[in-house]
């Protein structure tokens, strides 16, 4: 026998590693599909119904603990996360507190990239969760400054933006789109004609417009998106686009046209402004009687459009959006008069739309 080189105890490392997090999926009870209380009258006179997926009953608060799962099971089964090994993520948002989560659980380092100018209640949440932030001064910096540490620590990048689209079993294996056809079995309108969602990664939106074309459900797919934002214009251009600015809205809308954005499976793109997302927030929070964040504003402003358009053309049926996670997090920000007013947005005009909507869905 020749020279051998044995890396079995690397591989039982994780055979552990994936056994904790499946594990740690099998704890967890799929989150909540909620019926958004329309007014009761258009059921009976319109056959609509709205519903909304609570991402935001995951144990780290939000629909990116499903990513973060994904990122962590791909790394681990193509040999990329070890047991010495630094995990490493661009994001100062709600991935990098679930990915810090994740390190945790299975006893690894994690390194958020994020900007100087990321807030301390977000940085708090991403180290309570066992995460380290590694500042840079422009936010443009954080995908070469990741990969900077990845090559300096030994370590892997987690990658997101690139990853979020292969990363998740589109097909099945209880992804998010599957969870959703399977709790709207038993309801009046169990396959949605539309289903809405914003892009961040737009690892979701390709999940699930995947998901939709493999079953060969009607539902259409429709992305929306905030200012600032590249993916509607490039969407609407069909070409790539930089806009060199960052989203309001958080979680949603970036300056690049990720590499998981996948428009061809998106059937229709609707702009928001962000004087609607927030003012969409705050109705939706003062509906349920919990705060929602800023994002599902943004998706409650488009699946209100789509359920006007639904109702004028007398399609009965129903929307399904996401919940995607909580407003505490945005006490501060969304939800203070005083920041809202310092961004230059002037929520009077959607707040009055969105209270018309709600007493006659004819007016949108």
């Amino acid at each position: 026998m020749g020279p051998v080189c044995d890396r079995s105890p690397e591989r039982a490392w994780v055979d552990h590693a994936i056994s904790l997090i499946d594990a740690e999926a099998r704890r967890s009870a799929d989150t909540h599909l909620l019926r958004y209380p329309l007014p009761s009258a258009w059921g009976d006179a319109h056959g609509v119904a709205l519903y909304l997926k609570d991402e935001s009953t995951h144990i780290t608060g939000s629909l990116k603990h499903r990513l973060a799962r994904s990122l962590f099971l791909y790394g681990l089964c193509n040999g990329w996360i070890g047991p010495e090994t630094t995990l490493i993520e661009a994001s100062s948002g709600s991935t990098a507190v679930s990915e810090a989560y994740f390190a945790a659980l299975i006893g690894l380092p994690f390194i958020a990239v994020v900007p100087e100018s990321t807030s301390a209640s977000k940085i708090a949440l991403i180290e309570a969760q066992g995460g380290r932030c590694h500042f840079v001064e422009n936010s443009a910096e954080v995908y070469a400054e990741a990969e900077r540490l990845a090559d300096e620590t030994g370590g892997h990048y987690l990658d997101q933006f690139t990853n979020a689209e292969r990363a998740t079993d589109w097909r099945g294996n209880n992804n998010i789109a599957e969870s959703i056809y399977s709790q709207m079995g038993a309801e009046p309108h169990p396959v949605p004609a539309w289903i809405v969602v914003g892009a961040g990664t737009g690892g979701t939106s390709a999940t699930i417009g995947r998901y939709i074309r493999y079953r060969r459900h009607h539902t259409r797919l429709c992305v929306v998106d905030p200012e600032n934002s590249a993916f509607f214009p490039s969407y609407e251009q069909r070409r790539d686009v930089v806009t060199g600015e960052s989203s309001r809205i958080e979680g949603i809308g970036r300056p690049r046209v990720e590499p998981s954005f996948l428009p061809e499976v998106v059937d229709r793109m609707v702009l928001v402004p962000d004087a609607a997302s927030v003012a969409a927030a705050r109705h939706v929070s003062a509906v349920l009687g919990r705060r929602v964040g800023p994002s599902t504003g943004t998706n409650i402003w488009g699946a209100f459009g789509l359920l006007a358009e639904m109702v004028a053309e007398g399609q009965r049926g129903s929307v399904v959006t996401l919940l995607a996670d909580s407003g505490d997090r945005y006490a501060d920000t969304y939800f203070c008069d005083e920041w809202v007013t310092s961004m230059g947005l002037d929520l009077s005009g959607p707040a009055a739309q969105l209270a018309d909507f709600e007493r006659s869905c004819a007016h949108w």
